[in-house]
């Protein structure tokens, strides 16, 4: 059994890292995708980079709300990624991205499970678990679309 937020951050990893249910996960998907398909736009839909940028923003900005500070978000922002325009700045950036997935998780797995009952800063925006599962569900979402875009870029 175990605490559930043991199983909440292990969720989150598997997401991230594999060992989810689904079989896929953003690391691995993410591992030969070259910045140039990253940006790549295809149709009308937000391009692999900016599907990326746009998960780990609000990974990085509930972060802070577990080491005790203020939440300082805007979904309008989301989707504003800084310029990456080489293999390095594109590999560094996942790297950024899979330190702060660890930092959430680490924060999440100590959490007492009595506090994700709790308003998260505000009860406008719902107790700790909705936010956390709202991460892990927004990843899921997410991915699936990177996969499809990945497959699509590359036939």
């Amino acid at each position: 059994m175990g605490n559930l937020t043991i199983h909440l951050a292990k969720h989150l990893r598997d997401i991230h890292f594999g060992g989810n249910w689904t079989d896929v996960n953003l690391k691995d998907t993410l591992a030969n995708v070259s910045i140039e398909e990253a940006q790549q736009q295809v149709n009308s839909c937000n391009s692999i980079l900016t599907l990326v940028y746009h998960m780990q923003y609000y990974i990085e900005k509930i972060t802070p709300v577990f080491e005790g500070r203020a939440l300082q978000a805007s979904d309008k922002e989301s989707f504003t990624h800084p310029t990456i325009m080489s293999e390095e700045e594109w590999k560094a950036f996942q790297s950024t991205i899979w330190k702060r997935v660890e930092t959430l998780a680490n924060h999440i797995e100590v959490l007492p499970e009595a506090a994700l009952w709790k308003d998260f800063t505000n009860a406008k925006y719902g107790n700790y678990y909705r936010n956390i599962q709202g991460i892990i569900e927004h990843s899921h979402y997410h991915l699936g679309q990177i996969v499809l875009l990945k497959k699509i870029l590359r036939s």
